[in-house]
């Protein structure tokens, strides 16, 4: 480190402000340091300094199932938030939702010296009875309804809300919902809000329909709605299960959007690009990472947890999959 700090002119604790990848660096200095790093091949020692810190840059990660779209794009963004912080992160997925489970999963990761775990959509954590073990920093990504702990999300409701809202405002009577899977918090909250923008709006509310998240479980509720007679609107909780019935009521004879509306949730890359491209709800998981990171980074510097629950607004994307209803 001094001899970092004598090629770039500074001193010893401005090197380790940018190594610690402190704000309190003007950007011209922090390259200079930089770059004598690079040619002395410097590389800080991370034993030495968790030993001076009490911290080990590091932040652990549970994901309950990264099949899931919203998951692994969570995962994805707090990953490159958390280094964006100075932070590796090491991930441990589990399957099973099990009390076990989760302390295996948090045994192996204290194990592995992390300085706070985040945990994505764990539904066990509805459990009475499970306590999560002490001394260790955690945020909720989509979950914790009991809000023991500081959880973020985005505004599923909010979503759920401006796409039924912006069906009836094209003129449908009511919406068919497509749902995901009854245990996900996600889904649950989706389908409440949609449930109640249309009560609040006098609309009828029809038979919820549930699927998987996949294209498949779309497809097989697009075909039970496409023998029903009245359908002109439907919203499926994610883009995945929108393509299915967007695929289910074609094949049936009905034409998107002259007959049908179809309408999704999450907006994936190639939604953009269906035919006809589709309309949804874009989730910002860049704006949840970083508050999920800042909130553990606060937990980890100050040693308090604090009670907060963060809701990131989503977008309306108003596409060609979307329109106004046949006339009778």
């Amino acid at each position: 480190m001094a001899d970092v700090a004598a090629m770039a002119g500074v001193s010893s604790q401005t090197v380790s402000r940018v190594v610690n990848n402190r704000s309190n660096v003007e950007e011209e200095t922090r390259q200079r340091v930089l770059s004598a790093m690079r040619v002395l091949g410097y590389r800080p020692n991370t034993a030495a300094r968790a030993l001076v810190t009490g911290q080990f840059r590091t932040l652990g990660l549970i994901s309950f199932g990264l099949s899931s779209f919203g998951n692994a794009r969570t995962v994805d963004a707090v990953t490159r938030a958390a280094q964006r912080a100075g932070y590796t992160v090491n991930m441990i997925a589990v399957e099973s939702q099990t009390e076990q489970a989760v302390h295996e999963a948090f045994d192996q990761l204290t194990l592995q010296a992390v300085d706070g775990i985040v945990l994505i959509e764990a539904q066990i954590l509805d459990t009475p009875s499970l306590r999560l073990p002490p001394g260790v920093p955690v945020v909720m990504a989509d979950g914790d309804v009991s809000h023991r702990h500081p959880m973020v999300d985005t505004d599923q409701a909010l979503g759920a809300r401006l796409i039924t809202r912006h069906l009836l405002d094209l003129g449908h009577e009511s919406v068919w919902h497509v749902a995901g899977p009854e245990d996900s918090y996600a889904a649950r909250r989706r389908a409440e809000s949609w449930h109640a923008t249309l009560k609040e709006a006098g609309a009828a509310t029809p038979q919820l329909l549930f699927g998987d998240w996949s294209a498949a479980s779309g497809y097989k509720a697009g075909r039970e709605l496409a023998r029903r007679p009245g359908v002109t609107a439907v919203f499926a909780a994610n883009d995945q299960m929108a393509l299915g019935v967007m695929r289910a009521m074609i094949e049936a004879g009905h034409r998107v959007p002259e007959d049908v509306s179809i309408a999704g949730f999450d907006d994936l890359d190639e939604s953009a690009y269906l035919s006809p491209p589709l309309t949804t709800v874009r989730q910002d998981f860049d704006v949840v990472a970083e508050k999920i990171v800042s909130l553990m980074i606060g937990q980890i510097e100050t040693g308090a947890a604090p009670s907060a629950t963060a809701f990131v607004a989503p977008e309306l994307v108003v596409r060609q999959s979307t329109g106004a209803p046949p006339r009778p």
